[in-house]
Protein backbone atom coordinates (compact mmCIF):
# COMPACT_ATOMS: atom_id res chain seq x y z
CA UNK A 1 0.00 0.00 0.00
CA UNK A 2 1.23 3.58 -0.77
CA UNK A 3 2.18 5.54 1.85
CA UNK A 4 -0.65 7.51 3.92
CA UNK A 5 -0.29 11.13 5.07
CA UNK A 6 -3.57 12.06 6.46
CA UNK A 7 -4.92 15.92 6.97
CA UNK A 8 -7.40 15.66 10.08
CA UNK A 9 -9.48 18.75 9.87
CA UNK A 10 -11.14 19.40 13.06
CA UNK A 11 -12.87 22.82 14.66
CA UNK A 12 -13.77 23.51 18.73
CA UNK A 13 -15.66 25.63 20.26
CA UNK A 14 -15.75 25.47 24.25
CA UNK A 15 -15.51 21.71 24.66
CA UNK A 16 -11.93 21.83 26.23
CA UNK A 17 -12.46 18.06 27.71
CA UNK A 18 -14.12 16.84 24.96
CA UNK A 19 -11.92 18.49 22.22
CA UNK A 20 -8.86 16.72 24.01
CA UNK A 21 -10.60 13.30 24.63
CA UNK A 22 -10.67 13.48 20.86
CA UNK A 23 -6.89 14.00 20.10
CA UNK A 24 -6.12 11.38 22.73
CA UNK A 25 -8.06 9.30 21.03
CA UNK A 26 -6.56 9.82 17.77
CA UNK A 27 -3.19 9.62 19.19
CA UNK A 28 -4.12 6.26 19.99
CA UNK A 29 -5.04 4.83 16.70
CA UNK A 30 -3.82 1.68 16.27
CA UNK A 31 -3.47 -1.17 13.44
CA UNK A 32 -3.32 1.85 11.01
CA UNK A 33 -0.51 0.90 7.66
CA UNK A 34 3.38 1.28 8.48
CA UNK A 35 4.31 4.97 7.35
CA UNK A 36 0.52 6.54 7.96
CA UNK A 37 1.17 9.68 9.45
CA UNK A 38 -1.42 12.81 10.31
CA UNK A 39 -1.24 16.33 10.40
CA UNK A 40 -3.95 17.63 12.84
CA UNK A 41 -5.49 21.06 11.69
CA UNK A 42 -7.99 22.82 14.50
CA UNK A 43 -9.87 25.99 14.07
CA UNK A 44 -10.98 27.29 17.41
CA UNK A 45 -14.17 29.59 17.47
CA UNK A 46 -13.57 31.84 20.01
CA UNK A 47 -13.42 29.45 23.15
CA UNK A 48 -13.31 30.95 26.79
CA UNK A 49 -12.68 27.91 28.42
CA UNK A 50 -9.31 27.79 27.58
CA UNK A 51 -9.31 24.45 24.70
CA UNK A 52 -6.47 26.44 22.43
CA UNK A 53 -4.07 27.00 25.31
CA UNK A 54 -4.49 23.38 26.44
CA UNK A 55 -4.13 21.89 22.97
CA UNK A 56 -0.87 23.36 22.50
CA UNK A 57 0.40 22.40 25.47
CA UNK A 58 -1.07 18.48 25.22
CA UNK A 59 -0.17 18.35 21.75
CA UNK A 60 2.08 20.86 20.50
CA UNK A 61 2.37 19.23 17.04
CA UNK A 62 -0.97 20.25 16.39
CA UNK A 63 -2.02 23.41 14.24
CA UNK A 64 -4.22 25.65 16.20
CA UNK A 65 -5.73 28.69 14.31
CA UNK A 66 -7.83 30.78 16.57
CA UNK A 67 -10.60 32.69 14.73
CA UNK A 68 -13.70 34.43 16.30
CA UNK A 69 -16.51 32.90 17.83
CA UNK A 70 -18.62 34.00 14.96
CA UNK A 71 -16.95 32.22 12.62
CA UNK A 72 -19.44 29.14 12.00
CA UNK A 73 -19.00 25.52 11.78
CA UNK A 74 -18.69 25.15 8.12
CA UNK A 75 -16.71 28.66 7.30
CA UNK A 76 -13.94 26.43 10.35
CA UNK A 77 -13.74 23.61 8.20
CA UNK A 78 -13.13 25.04 5.18
CA UNK A 79 -10.49 27.40 6.90
CA UNK A 80 -9.17 23.92 8.54
CA UNK A 81 -8.67 22.92 4.98
CA UNK A 82 -6.69 25.70 3.38
CA UNK A 83 -4.53 24.98 6.57
CA UNK A 84 -4.21 21.64 5.56
CA UNK A 85 -3.17 22.89 1.91
CA UNK A 86 -0.40 25.31 3.49
CA UNK A 87 1.49 22.97 4.64
CA UNK A 88 1.36 23.33 8.36
CA UNK A 89 0.80 20.73 11.29
CA UNK A 90 3.83 18.14 11.24
CA UNK A 91 6.35 17.01 13.69
CA UNK A 92 5.63 15.11 16.35
CA UNK A 93 2.36 11.96 17.42
CA UNK A 94 -0.28 13.98 15.97
CA UNK A 95 1.49 15.32 13.63
CA UNK A 96 4.11 14.09 11.32
CA UNK A 97 2.46 15.12 8.01
CA UNK A 98 5.12 16.37 5.43
CA UNK A 99 5.57 20.04 5.99
CA UNK A 100 5.86 22.54 2.51
CA UNK A 101 4.31 20.97 -0.36
CA UNK A 102 0.56 21.36 -1.00
CA UNK A 103 -0.04 17.62 -2.64
CA UNK A 104 1.71 16.30 0.35
CA UNK A 105 -1.69 14.65 2.29
CA UNK A 106 -3.46 12.15 0.09
CA UNK A 107 -7.00 11.48 2.50
CA UNK A 108 -8.27 14.57 4.42
CA UNK A 109 -10.27 13.42 7.66
CA UNK A 110 -13.12 15.58 8.63
CA UNK A 111 -13.22 14.91 12.29
CA UNK A 112 -15.78 16.57 14.94
CA UNK A 113 -14.06 17.85 18.23
CA UNK A 114 -16.79 15.99 20.09
CA UNK A 115 -16.34 12.21 18.67
CA UNK A 116 -13.77 10.28 20.32
CA UNK A 117 -12.76 7.69 17.92
CA UNK A 118 -12.70 3.98 18.90
CA UNK A 119 -8.91 2.70 18.62
CA UNK A 120 -9.20 0.89 15.25
CA UNK A 121 -11.75 3.39 13.41
CA UNK A 122 -8.67 4.58 11.47
CA UNK A 123 -7.71 1.45 10.00
CA UNK A 124 -11.15 0.37 9.23
CA UNK A 125 -12.00 3.61 7.44
CA UNK A 126 -8.54 2.89 5.27
CA UNK A 127 -9.08 -0.58 5.05
CA UNK A 128 -13.06 0.48 3.62
CA UNK A 129 -11.53 3.17 0.97
CA UNK A 130 -8.49 0.79 0.19
CA UNK A 131 -11.12 -1.51 -0.95
CA UNK A 132 -13.54 0.58 -2.80
CA UNK A 133 -10.80 2.62 -4.25
CA UNK A 134 -9.60 6.43 -4.73
CA UNK A 135 -12.81 7.75 -6.16
CA UNK A 136 -14.86 6.90 -2.63
CA UNK A 137 -15.18 9.23 0.53
CA UNK A 138 -15.67 6.92 3.51
CA UNK A 139 -17.92 7.42 6.32
CA UNK A 140 -17.63 6.89 9.79
CA UNK A 141 -20.68 6.15 11.74
CA UNK A 142 -20.93 7.92 15.47
CA UNK A 143 -22.87 6.93 18.16
CA UNK A 144 -24.07 8.16 21.58
CA UNK A 145 -23.35 6.96 24.92
CA UNK A 146 -26.18 4.68 24.87
CA UNK A 147 -25.00 2.91 21.87
CA UNK A 148 -27.68 4.79 19.43
CA UNK A 149 -26.44 5.38 15.94
CA UNK A 150 -26.37 9.10 15.35
CA UNK A 151 -24.43 10.32 12.76
CA UNK A 152 -23.47 8.10 9.78
CA UNK A 153 -24.62 8.46 6.13
CA UNK A 154 -27.90 9.52 4.57
CA UNK A 155 -30.11 8.32 1.95
CA UNK A 156 -32.89 9.75 0.29
CA UNK A 157 -34.73 13.06 0.00
CA UNK A 158 -35.80 12.68 3.54
CA UNK A 159 -32.17 12.21 4.72
CA UNK A 160 -32.67 8.93 6.07
CA UNK A 161 -30.14 7.74 8.30
CA UNK A 162 -28.05 4.88 7.60
CA UNK A 163 -27.10 2.19 9.97
CA UNK A 164 -23.73 0.47 9.60
CA UNK A 165 -23.52 -2.71 8.48
CA UNK A 166 -21.81 -5.53 10.79
CA UNK A 167 -19.01 -6.63 8.96
CA UNK A 168 -19.51 -5.09 5.35
CA UNK A 169 -19.73 -1.51 3.89
CA UNK A 170 -22.88 0.06 3.18
CA UNK A 171 -23.57 2.98 0.25
CA UNK A 172 -25.56 5.85 0.97
CA UNK A 173 -26.37 9.38 -0.76
CA UNK A 174 -24.62 11.98 1.20
CA UNK A 175 -22.79 12.04 5.05
CA UNK A 176 -23.25 13.86 8.16
CA UNK A 177 -19.75 15.56 8.88
CA UNK A 178 -18.73 14.13 11.80
CA UNK A 179 -15.99 11.70 10.12
CA UNK A 180 -15.69 11.30 7.24
CA UNK A 181 -12.89 10.42 5.08
CA UNK A 182 -11.75 12.00 1.57
CA UNK A 183 -9.25 10.80 -0.34
CA UNK A 184 -7.14 13.19 -2.80
CA UNK A 185 -9.47 12.50 -5.61
CA UNK A 186 -12.31 12.66 -4.34
CA UNK A 187 -11.22 16.21 -2.95
CA UNK A 188 -9.48 17.66 -6.45
CA UNK A 189 -13.06 16.82 -7.98
CA UNK A 190 -15.34 18.26 -4.94
CA UNK A 191 -13.37 20.56 -3.24
CA UNK A 192 -14.37 21.84 0.33
CA UNK A 193 -17.95 22.41 1.35
CA UNK A 194 -19.70 24.70 0.18
CA UNK A 195 -19.17 28.93 1.48
CA UNK A 196 -23.31 28.99 0.46
CA UNK A 197 -23.58 26.80 4.04
CA UNK A 198 -22.34 28.71 6.99
CA UNK A 199 -23.11 26.38 9.40
CA UNK A 200 -24.91 23.36 8.70
CA UNK A 201 -25.96 21.53 5.51
CA UNK A 202 -22.71 22.09 4.27
CA UNK A 203 -21.71 18.27 4.88
CA UNK A 204 -25.28 17.13 2.92
CA UNK A 205 -24.16 19.37 -0.14
CA UNK A 206 -21.04 18.18 -0.23
CA UNK A 207 -21.97 14.58 -0.52
CA UNK A 208 -24.77 15.08 -3.38
CA UNK A 209 -22.17 17.38 -4.99
CA UNK A 210 -19.76 14.41 -4.76
CA UNK A 211 -22.55 11.95 -5.86
CA UNK A 212 -23.74 14.03 -8.67
CA UNK A 213 -19.63 14.18 -9.98
CA UNK A 214 -19.70 9.70 -9.96
CA UNK A 215 -18.09 9.92 -6.15
CA UNK A 216 -19.40 6.99 -4.21
CA UNK A 217 -20.37 7.31 -0.73
CA UNK A 218 -20.01 4.27 1.83
CA UNK A 219 -20.37 3.62 5.47
CA UNK A 220 -17.73 2.18 6.96
CA UNK A 221 -18.42 -1.54 8.99
CA UNK A 222 -19.09 -0.74 12.75
CA UNK A 223 -19.31 2.82 14.81
CA UNK A 224 -16.20 4.47 14.32
CA UNK A 225 -16.45 6.45 17.51
CA UNK A 226 -18.76 8.49 20.40
CA UNK A 227 -19.91 11.02 21.02
CA UNK A 228 -20.47 12.53 24.35
CA UNK A 229 -23.98 13.09 25.98
CA UNK A 230 -27.10 10.76 25.46
CA UNK A 231 -29.89 11.75 23.26
CA UNK A 232 -30.31 15.37 21.81
CA UNK A 233 -32.56 17.99 23.36
CA UNK A 234 -35.96 17.78 21.71
CA UNK A 235 -35.82 21.29 20.41
CA UNK A 236 -39.13 22.18 18.06
CA UNK A 237 -40.04 18.62 18.90
CA UNK A 238 -40.81 19.71 22.33
CA UNK A 239 -44.52 18.73 23.96
CA UNK A 240 -46.28 21.69 24.85
CA UNK A 241 -44.64 24.84 23.42
CA UNK A 242 -46.30 26.97 21.41
CA UNK A 243 -46.39 26.92 17.37
CA UNK A 244 -44.68 30.14 17.37
CA UNK A 245 -41.66 28.46 19.53
CA UNK A 246 -41.58 25.89 17.38
CA UNK A 247 -40.99 27.65 14.25
CA UNK A 248 -38.54 29.47 16.42
CA UNK A 249 -36.99 27.05 16.98
CA UNK A 250 -36.65 24.63 14.18
CA UNK A 251 -35.65 28.06 11.92
CA UNK A 252 -32.68 28.15 14.10
CA UNK A 253 -28.72 27.37 13.06
CA UNK A 254 -29.20 24.32 15.67
CA UNK A 255 -31.64 22.86 13.33
CA UNK A 256 -33.32 23.70 9.66
CA UNK A 257 -32.49 27.33 9.32
CA UNK A 258 -34.54 28.37 6.30
CA UNK A 259 -31.78 29.83 4.16
CA UNK A 260 -28.99 27.21 3.29
CA UNK A 261 -32.37 24.46 3.64
CA UNK A 262 -33.45 26.27 0.25
CA UNK A 263 -30.37 26.35 -1.61
CA UNK A 264 -30.14 23.07 -0.41
CA UNK A 265 -33.76 21.64 -1.61
CA UNK A 266 -32.70 24.45 -5.04
CA UNK A 267 -29.50 22.04 -5.83
CA UNK A 268 -30.71 18.52 -5.15
CA UNK A 269 -34.11 18.00 -4.86
CA UNK A 270 -36.13 19.41 -8.15
CA UNK A 271 -38.48 19.02 -9.13
CA UNK A 272 -40.07 18.35 -5.50
CA UNK A 273 -37.96 21.61 -4.11
CA UNK A 274 -41.12 24.02 -3.59
CA UNK A 275 -42.74 21.47 -1.52
CA UNK A 276 -39.62 20.42 0.46
CA UNK A 277 -38.88 23.87 1.34
CA UNK A 278 -41.92 24.43 3.34
CA UNK A 279 -42.80 20.60 4.61
CA UNK A 280 -40.63 20.32 7.65
CA UNK A 281 -41.36 24.28 8.96
CA UNK A 282 -45.35 23.38 8.23
CA UNK A 283 -44.95 19.66 9.90
CA UNK A 284 -43.45 21.85 12.86
CA UNK A 285 -46.30 24.21 13.06
CA UNK A 286 -49.11 21.06 12.59
CA UNK A 287 -47.26 19.34 15.16
CA UNK A 288 -47.26 22.16 18.04
CA UNK A 289 -50.93 23.10 17.19
CA UNK A 290 -51.86 19.52 17.79
CA UNK A 291 -49.56 18.99 20.81
CA UNK A 292 -51.50 22.33 21.88
CA UNK A 293 -54.78 20.76 21.43
CA UNK A 294 -54.39 17.78 23.06
CA UNK A 295 -52.66 18.81 25.98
Amino acid sequence: MHSVHLAVLMTSHDRRTRTLSALRALEEQRGLPAGTTLGVHLVDTGSTDGTPEAVRLRHPAVEVMSVGADTPYNLALRIASRNSRSGGGGGGPLGGAPGGPTHAWTHQLWLDGGVALFPDALAKLLRTAGAAGPGAVVVGAVRNAYGDTVYSGRRGRSLTLVEPGEHRPVPCDTYDGRVVLVPRAVYDLVGDPDKAFRHRMGDYDHGCRARRAGVNALVAPGHAGECGGGPGAPGSREPGIGVREALRRVTSVQELPPRPWCVYCLRHTWPWAPYLMLAPYARTAVRAALGRLRG
